[in-house]
């Protein structure tokens, strides 16, 4: 049984390789419309189609220091007006129950962090709104382990949902990714795969993440390879100055070549399918 996600007009499953893409934080508006009408232009050009993803709080950050965020009510005016003017859909995260209700009224996607995939209050909450809902897989999850955060969201009646892989603990400040997990995931419900954290390392500088921002896109061609449905991607004008993932997040102006290169890979790869 292939399974399907629909966040608003976009269909992961089935059709074209789906690409969620935007900056880590919503930093402004103008750095949101910036992207986001980056990426609709890419993505248009490549046949792709576009989720556009941004925080508005990054409540899991190395130091109680480090940005965080325009907070809920900021935030989300930021992302209605990136929707109201280029139409496009929009995913978020949410990192506790009561967030959800007002997400759910401005984006097309809730996205469940990878360190609370198990929350059992915060996938109902995502679920009840009738949302799609994206589950990251938690850094110290196996695959076959996902199938009942999952059985979650559906419990309520809610079967749009799509989970991501982004890499698993390896040593200390360090992810690696098991490709075997896209398909074997791929039982339970569409999979994404997370380029750009899944080279980030934790708290590897001390107070903030670190990251091999150069390997993002060798490891997105080889989750081409098995299949994955969609491609998840921060990126950012200036990765440098981004207030949140500096070290991870590619640059805006080299995203089209990574995309076009991912799309050949996956077309090749499921040309049989």
């Amino acid at each position: 049984m292939k399974h399907t996600c629909r966040i608003d007009h976009v269909e992961i499953g089935t059709g074209p390789l789906a690409v969620i893409a935007g900056p880590c934080v919503a930093e402004g508006l103008e750095l949101c419309l910036t992207v986001a009408e980056h990426m609709v232009g890419v993505c248009e050009k490549l046949g792709l189609a576009y989720v556009f993803k941004a925080s508005f709080d990054k409540a899991n950050r190395s130091s109680g220091d480090s940005y965080r965020g325009p907070g809920l009510g900021a935030g989300l005016e930021m992302l209605r007006a990136v929707r109201d003017k280029l139409a496009v859909p929009l995913l978020c995260d949410i990192h506790e129950p009561a967030q959800a209700a007002p997400a759910a009224e401005v984006v097309h996607c809730l996205q469940i962090p990878a360190f609370l995939c198990r929350q059992t209050d915060l996938l109902l909450a995502a679920a009840r709104t009738g949302k799609a809902v994206n589950i990251k897989k938690g850094q110290f999850m196996a695959p076959w382990d996902m199938a009942q955060a999952v059985a979650k969201v559906r419990s309520v009646g809610n079967d749009n949902v799509l989970v991501t892989e982004r890499g698993v603990s390896f040593g200390y400040n360090r992810l690696i990714t098991d490709f075997r997990a896209i398909p074997q995931m791929q039982a339970y419900a569409p999979v994404a795969f997370d380029a750009t954290h899944s080279i980030q390392e934790p708290a590897g500088l001390g107070d903030a993440s670190g990251g091999e921002r150069q390997f993002a896109p060798l490891l997105a061609r080889a989750a081409m390879a098995v299949g994955a449905d969609a491609l998840f991607v921060e990126t950012h004008p200036d990765p440098a100055s981004a207030k949140s993932d500096a070290a991870c997040q590619l640059p805006l102006d080299e995203i089209a070549d990574v995309l076009a290169r991912c799309k050949a890979v996956r077309d090749a790869a499921c040309a049989d399918d």
